[in-house]
C-alpha cells in the first residue's frame, strides 16, 4: 500500500510512501517489518525521506521493530530524515537508538562495513 520494498543485496529496504506517518498506518507499517523479520531479514533500512511527519505510535512501531530484529541478531537503520522528523527524533532522543543516515546508499552499505549479518 503505502511501503515499497525493495531489496539490495541481502538489505531489505522499505520506503515510508506517506507525507505524515501516524496511527493509522503505524499497525500496517509494523506488520510489514516484522513479516520480513520473521521471514529471516537481518537488515533492513527504513527510508523516511517522503514523511514530513510522524507520530508517536509510528515512532512505536520503529521500536518495536529494532527490538525485534536485535533479538535476531540483526539490525535497523534509518534513512532520509526532513526537518520535523529529525526534530522529532530529537525531542525524543530516539536518535540515540537508531543509527541514521543521510541517503539509502549510506544505510545499506553501513552493513557491510559493520559486518552485521
Amino acid at each position: 500500500m503505502n511501503f515499497k520494498v525493495e531489496k539490495v543485496g541481502d538489505v531489505v529496504v522499505i520506503g515510508v510512501g506517506l507525507q505524515r506517518a501516524t496511527l493509522n498506518e503505524a499497525e500496517e507499517f509494523k506488520k510489514t517489518l516484522l513479516t520480513h523479520i520473521d521471514a529471516g531479514t537481518t537488515k533492513l533500512v527504513v527510508d523516511l525521506s517522503a514523511c514530513e511527519f510522524i507520530d508517536s505510535t509510528f515512532l512505536g512501531a520503529l521500536v518495536v521493530t529494532l527490538k525485534k530484529i536485535t533479538q535476531n541478531r540483526g539490525d535497523l537503520k534509518l534513512v532520509g530524515f526532513q526537518p520535523a522528523v529529525q526534530s522529532m527524533f530529537e525531542l525524543t532522543r530516539m536518535y540515540r537508538i537508531f543509527e541514521a543516515f543521510k541517503t539509502k546508499d549510506d544505510a545499506v552499505n553501513s552493513f557491510q562495513a559493520t559486518g552485521t549479518k
